[in-house]
């Protein structure tokens, strides 16, 4: 089986899109499937490359937006698309851009099964554009999605049901399939970290520092926190808002809300799990998420994540308990629920260990077998 998995950029260090593209693909070969990219070639020279490289397309105007933003747009390169849709038996779609509606088009000429992974709402381009929740982009750009990619394909990866649910509701026609994008899990159970209260309390963010991720709640959440004095927020990340959140976190420490400084900086794989071994909680603040591959991997260290919940948000299907969920963008309920663990530390230290053995749920093999026979229906197998 030969899949070709399309995107435009997927070496951008710190998107979730890219490291769910990078670990699909390695997990699919470790079993047995031919699996192969074409994307933006890597600009890192001396970095991976993608198996068929297309060039990168800067939009005018608005390209500095663009790329604060970890994105960018591939060049239609249709001598390169036509040699790897010759390749290939199946071709998986990561987005519904301009690259991706010209691969459509040219794979069905050549009688290509397509099938795809629903990786972003349209809410996630609408607010890195600036707009609101709802909007007069969102409703044309799904559509447009829909007609001229996703009802193309005969198969969608939806990574929560959360998002098999809204394609429903907005009337895709392929077979959705609920297969999450899943995480490497150890061989040996995790044995999550007992964290004391009695110092100061480390809570972690990760993430894109951008609008729809919403960090400015969990800044927000400390003017309404009985425990802010003790509390040590790090924000794991970078982008468009980074500037803007450092001055709202400097205000909270001069003004005496935090009496520790906020840290603010990006860190490796590695280092990422020891600092989610060693945080007392993990905040997910984002109003629109389809899975939320970050908060799965703080889970599997031991982390009690605190998660928003609303219509858009698939992350709140790892939530094991009423206290680690909040509505999105509701600052005070939010340092409620900080609150409340802070409070109870025996049931954090508890709840840690659930966690942690929840995330084996996510499993990357497991995970992948599903896609493989996602795949093999697709082509009648």
């Amino acid at each position: 089986m030969k899949v070709l998995f399309v995107c435009n950029n997927a070496y951008n260090q710190g998107n979730g899109l890219s490291v769910s593209i990078h670990n699909t693909i390695r997990k699919l070969r470790e079993h047995g499937v031919n699996a192969r990219l074409m994307a933006i070639a890597n600009p890192d020279p001396q970095g991976p490359q993608p198996d068929f490289p297309l060039g990168h397309w800067k939009f005018p105007l608005f390209e500095p937006i663009i790329y604060a933003n970890g994105f960018a747009y591939a060049e239609i390169d249709r001598e390169k698309i036509a040699e790897a849709l010759a390749w290939a038996d199946i071709v998986h779609i990561q987005e519904a851009m301009p690259l991706e509606n010209v691969v459509v088009k040219m794979a069905r000429k050549m009688g290509k099964t397509l099938t795809a992974t629903f990786h972003l709402y349209p809410h996630n381009v609408s607010a890195n554009l600036g707009l609101p929740k709802h909007n007069f982009v969102n409703w044309p750009l799904l559509h447009n999605w829909r007609r001229l990619v996703f009802n193309h394909c005969r198969d969608i990866q939806c990574p929560t049901a959360v998002v098999r649910d809204y394609l429903l509701k907005q009337g895709f026609k392929a077979r959705l399939h609920v297969i999450s994008n899943g995480t490497d899990i150890p061989a040996e159970p995790v044995k999550a970290t007992y964290i004391s209260v009695d110092g100061t309390v480390d809570i972690l963010c990760i993430g894109r520092l951008s609008k729809e991720k919403s960090q400015d709640t969990l800044l927000k959440a400390m003017r309404h926190s009985r425990h802010a004095d003790k509390i040590h927020l790090i924000f794991a990340g970078n982008g468009p808002k980074t500037s803007y959140y450092k001055k709202m976190a400097d205000r909270l420490y001069r003004e005496g809300v935090l009496k520790n400084p906020a840290s603010f900086g990006f860190y490796s794989h590695a280092e990422l799990q020891a600092m989610a071994r060693q945080s007392y909680l993990y905040i997910h603040c984002a109003w629109v998420e389809v899975e939320g591959l970050s908060c799965l991997e703080a889970l599997r260290e031991g982390t009690v994540p605190v998660i928003t919940q609303g219509d858009l948000i698939g992350t709140s299907v790892f939530a094991l308990c009423p206290e680690s969920l909040y509505p999105a963008r509701d600052s005070r309920a939010l340092a409620e629920r900080i609150d409340w663990w802070i409070e109870h530390p025996e049931e954090r230290n508890e709840m840690a260990q659930r966690y942690a053995d929840s995330a084996r749920n996510y499993d990357n093999d497991k995970t992948i077998e599903a896609l493989i026979a996602m795949f093999r229906q697709a082509l009648g197998q």
